[in-house]
């Protein structure tokens, strides 16, 4: 008899890999702070499609995505051929992985940022450059070190706007740049909160060939249970993205839903203006508290609460909310989500009751 252990062993990319394991249990009833989702919940015209597409026949067809692309691009401005839904950012990133970067080729990204970026390249074999963000520059975008990491073996580049963690964005002249200095690259921009920094490289994809761009539902439209996203680059990249693609990847909900949110785009709109309100007010708490925050861009901030980052997460989850600790990235950092107003107000609260 074989032994199974023995005989069915991964592959070396895989074994040497770390593990990625967010703490997403017990979150339902807490404030929930601390993976950046919209903390209102999601358009009334969303839940009213969603509901209205529950359906014996709906659910146990195959999804189409002809009625959610033409909408999402219509809401985006850009041309149907240069968009496809991916199931979550997640999914964009992989199949840019597997469309354009070939095992043992290099790819540069920011560290600390977002995990999944390193996750797949490196189930994919591919290699991995960092380029840090420095404390001492207040966590600015290291545009210099970044193009100073380019070289004839850089095969991609992919860049958050605004960063995670960080927080902080990046300008469109500083992209400009990026582009310039890597023309055989391809360049991602991820915009996964895009809706609350107002900086987005849209406009440059007809300049650049080698640009994509990258949005997502889960953050300012409130869909992150349901998986949704999309990638937007020039026809020729998104048809080679689609061959790498699974053709059903994005749920048929998850489709309707991105429709409907992006045909109301006033719930969002205000959904931002409350976030952004409610992010100067934080700041403007944590420099009476005396505590150091990085400027941000985003619908969360990062603060340095020093050596008691796990205390502090602690005694807020006593309180019932839910923030991250990066100390591992970032040691004495803990991220928070901006939420609404009210849900600031009592978040300093019990924060001041911690320190």
């Amino acid at each position: 008899m074989v032994n199974n252990n023995e005989f069915l062993q991964p592959r070396e990319a895989v074994r040497a890999m770390r593990p990625y394991t967010p703490p997403t249990q017990g979150r339902e009833h807490a404030m929930r702070l601390d993976f950046n989702e919209n903390t209102i919940g999601c358009s009334p015209a969303v839940l009213a499609a969603i509901t209205s597409a529950l359906t014996g026949d709906r659910l146990a067809m195959y999804p189409e995505y002809n009625t959610a692309l033409s909408h999402v691009a219509a809401f985006l401005d850009v041309p149907q051929d240069n968009i496809m839904l991916t199931n979550g950012t997640d999914e964009a990133i992989q199949v840019l992985v597997n469309t354009f970067i070939e095992p043992g080729s290099e790819l540069v990204i920011l560290h600390p940022s977002y995990a999944m970026y390193r996750f797949y390249a490196e189930v994919a074999g591919v290699k991995v450059h960092e380029v840090g963000y420095n404390v001492e520059d207040d966590l600015r975008f290291p545009l210099q070190a970044l193009l100073g990491a380019i070289n004839p073996n850089t095969r991609a580049i992919f860049v958050a706007n605004p960063n995670n963690p960080t927080g902080g964005a990046v300008s469109l002249d500083e992209i400009r740049q990026l582009l310039n200095t890597a023309p055989n690259a391809l360049v991602l921009v991820d915009e996964a909160y895009v809706e609350f920094s107002g900086i987005s490289a849209l406009s440059l994809i007809s300049q650049f060939p080698q640009l994509v761009v990258s949005r997502t539902f889960s953050k300012a439209f409130g869909l992150a249970g349901l998986r949704c996203g999309c990638l937007i680059s020039n026809s020729e990249n998104i048809a080679w993205a689609k061959k790498a693609q699974s053709p059903y990847s994005v749920n048929v909900l998850a489709a309707v839903a991105a429709s409907a949110a992006v045909q109301d785009t006033s719930f969002v709109d205000a959904y931002v203006r409350e976030v952004i309100s409610a992010r100067t007010f934080v700041v403007s708490e944590l420099n009476r508290l005396g505590i150091r925050q990085f400027p941000t861009d985003a619908n969360f901030v990062l603060i340095d609460v020093g050596g008691r980052a796990q205390e502090i997460v602690d005694r807020l989850r006593e309180a019932e909310i839910l923030i991250r600790n990066r100390s591992h990235e970032l040691p004495g950092c803990v991220r928070v989500t901006i939420g609404t107003i009210e849900q600031m107000q009592q978040f300093i609260s019990e924060l001041e009751k911690a320190i």
